[in-house]
C-alpha cells in the first residue's frame, strides 16, 4: 500500500501535468515532489529513449536488478517492457538460470550485462574484470550508459518499497507469468 497519495493530472498545477504523461503508480507517487519526479523522469527518459544501448541488453540488465531485489513493481513493468524490446519467455528464464550460475544460450554481451548488473546490485560495483570484458563488446559511451542504467535501477528498486508502490492491475499478469523467488 502506497505511503503517499497517488496523484492524478487534475491534482497538479498545469506546469506539472506533463510529469504524468505516463500515469503509472511510481510517477503518480513521485509527483508529490515535482522536482524529484522531473529529475527521475529525465534520467529514466534518457535511459529508455536517448541511449543507443541495445534495448534487449538494457532490459535484461534492469530485469536482473529487479529479480535480485525481488521488486514486484520493477520486475512486472520490465517483463512487459522487455517483451516490447524483443525479450521472450525463454530469455527471462535464461536470466533466472544465469542468476543461479548456469550457462545459457544468451549472447556473450547479454550474459556479461547480467553479470555486471549482479555485481553492482549485490556488491555495489562492477568488477574490473567484468568492466574489461564489457569493453570488448561495447563502445565506451554504451558501457557508461549500461552502468548508469544499472545504477539508476538499483536506486529505483529501493525507492519503490520505501514509498510502498503497488503493482497496477494491468502489470499483474506479467508478475503472475514470471513470479519472483520467495
Amino acid at each position: 500500500m502506497a505511503r503517499v497519495p497517488y496523484l492524478d493530472a487534475e491534482d497538479l498545477p498545469e506546469e506539472h501535468k506533463p510529469l504524468l504523461s505516463r500515469p503509472i503508480n511510481l510517477f503518480r507517487a513521485l509527483v508529490n515532489s515535482p522536482g524529484a519526479a522531473k529529475a527521475m523522469s529525465g534520467l529514466g527518459g534518457y535511459i529508455r529513449h536517448g541511449s543507443q544501448l541495445d534495448g534487449r541488453v538494457r532490459e535484461l540488465a534492469i530485469l536482473q536488478v529487479g529479480w535480485l531485489a525481488k521488486s514486484p513493481y520493477e520486475w512486472s513493468h520490465h517483463v512487459k517492457i522487455g517483451k516490447d524490446f524483443g525479450l521472450n519467455d525463454a530469455d527471462i528464464e535464461a536470466l533466472k538460470a544465469e542468476t543461479a550460475g548456469e550457462t545459457t544460450s544468451l549472447s556473450p554481451l547479454e550474459r556479461l550485462a547480467l553479470k555486471g548488473a549482479r555485481e553492482m546490485a549485490v556488491g555495489g560495483e562492477m568488477t574490473e574484470a567484468t568492466f574489461k570484458d564489457l569493453e570488448e563488446h561495447l563502445q565506451r559511451d554504451l558501457l557508461i550508459d549500461l552502468i548508469v542504467t544499472i545504477g539508476f535501477y538499483c536506486a529505483v528498486v529501493r525507492i519503490l518499497p520505501s514509498l510502498g508502490i503497488d503493482v497496477e492491475d494491468s502489470y499483474q499478469p506479467y508478475l503472475d507469468a514470471h513470479p519472483l523467488p520467495e
